[in-house]
């Protein structure tokens, strides 16, 4: 078999290359060099970018280790791809970088047509898109247009009173009104304000910060295998969609739900899956009582799970009202097909730059890249590779729960202490993973990886196990 990955990263090594401890002794003291100015607590090691190829990355102590977790599920096309390169060098890059634009006010020559290089790998239906600075920030925006559609609505696109001018200056109602976000249990929307408030992940987010009260839902559990529980594993997909829209019924008095926002496979949360079916649950729900459906395919999007956007595998009747995008996009938004949503008066969704015209620039290159080489259909390969390459750890009872789709992969370690000792012990051996969830190892290789790089992986695995 023709390597594809080898075709563009002729360079890039046969194997991972280990000459100290992870972190090494550089890379410690460029952590303690770094914390003189910069909270560094959660860094794993620090990088060599301008060594990193392909799917290896290289660290400051010259080790080279094979990456699965590139950078929390962000870079799709591996380090050092020549095509972003030739992206970044490129005088519209320059002009963007140099002259980075206010684009609410000041949109630049080119903006239209670096925005249908976004528009033309959104999903089926979905002709318009906002975007943002990072994945927590278009989750944002989602949310405030979802609350402010909702207001649209209720006063049936009448101009704004006096009253609700005025009691928004002092935060009071009606012009600032009572409504909510639902979210599930388990799931991971962000950091900042608004997205802190619908993330459920693990206490470390929220300790300590204000939160909104507003609602949440349960996320079905699912048992694995599935093909052996299926009626167990339905009659749990239906009791969260019937407290879901129980929830949805009973916060009707107290915050009414503008929108409902769910992730395609809760990443953070422990790599947490659903079926399509429940998905279209969850659209028929919020259809019948006039509440939006936000996907967030922040973690999910751009190819890792064998589709471009991981909600095109549902095949619903009706497309969500907002899909959330960032990490492998290298840039953020959402993509949303209905005009309504798009505020009436100017200065309603708006910042400075809007996002970053720089990186809608990358990101125009990468969903080209992704759709022009059919990288989705080498993910489903590759995937169904690592899954029964690791279905034989699963039937020796070293790993459970065995789960994904495409290349984004997960499996649980018998307690949190041995998924740690589990993802330590792989960088040492040279494979450089990821944690979720309370005792999940989570797979995020880039979109060029292939089953010799999975051999690598699967080795190192069984190394670890046979100790």
């Amino acid at each position: 078999m023709s390597s594809f990955c080898a075709k563009v990263f002729p360079t890039e090594p046969q194997a991972p290359s280990v000459k100290s401890a992870i972190p090494g002794p550089k890379s410690k003291d460029t952590v303690t060099d770094i914390e003189k100015h910069f909270e560094a607590k959660a860094a794993y090691f620090v990088g060599d970018y301008s060594k990193s190829i392909g799917n290896y990355i290289v660290d400051a102590d010259g080790n080279t280790l094979l990456d699965l977790y590139m950078q929390i599920a962000s870079i799709p096309l591996g380090y050092n791809n020549p095509a972003i390169i030739e992206a970044a060098g490129s005088k519209e890059m320059i002009n963007a970088l140099v002259n980075r634009p206010a684009t609410g006010n000041f949109p630049s020559a080119d903006f239209d047509s670096q925005i249908q290089r976004l528009v033309k790998y959104a999903p089926h239906g979905f002709p318009y898109v906002w975007t943002a600075l990072s994945g927590s920030d278009a989750n944002e925006w989602a949310f405030k247009t979802a609350f402010l559609w909702q207001a649209d609505q209720d006063r049936n696109y009448a101009a704004f009173t006096k009253e609700e001018e005025s009691s928004s200056m002092i935060n009071s109602v009606p012009g600032c009104p009572v409504r909510s976000i639902l979210s599930f249990r388990q799931s991971f929307h962000g950091r900042t304000f608004g997205a802190l408030s619908t993330t459920r992940s693990k206490p470390i987010h929220k300790l300590d910060i204000p939160a909104f009260d507003w609602p949440t839902a349960p996320f079905p559990a699912l048992t694995y295998p599935l093909e052996e529980h299926q009626k167990e594993n339905d009659e749990e997909e239906q009791r969260c969609l019937k407290e879901l829209e129980e929830t949805i019924i009973a916060w009707k008095t107290k915050s009414p739900v503008a929108a409902v926002v769910v992730e395609p496979v809760q990443s953070e949360g422990g790599d947490n899956h659903a079926s399509p079916k429940f998905f279209q649950g969850i659209r028929d729900i919020t259809k019948k009582h006039r509440v939006l459906f936000i996907v967030d395919e922040v973690q999910t999007g751009v190819g890792a799970t064998g589709h471009f956007w991981a909600h095109e595998a549902w095949n619903l009747t009706s497309p969500p009202d907002m899909m959330t995008f960032s990490k492998k996009a290298q840039t953020a938004g959402f993509f949303y097909g209905n005009p309504e949503l798009w505020p009436r008066q100017p200065y309603r969704n708006f910042n400075t730059w809007i996002g970053d015209p720089a990186h809608i620039i990358i990101a125009g290159k990468i969903f080209e890249y992704v759709s022009e080489n059919n990288l989705t259909a080498s993910v489903q390969r590759v995937g169904k590779y690592i899954k029964e390459g690791l279905l034989k750890f699963q039937e020796a009872g070293h790993i459970s729960r065995l789960r994904g789709v495409g290349t984004f992969i997960a499996f649980d370690l018998p307690t949190p202490e041995a998924r740690d000792q589990f993802t330590a012990g792989a960088r040492a051996l040279g494979v450089n993973i990821g944690g979720c969830g309370v005792r999940s190892v989570r797979l995020r290789p880039c979109l060029l990886f292939e089953e010799k790089h999975a051999d690598i992986f699967l080795d190192v695995v069984s190394k670890l196990f046979s100790k």
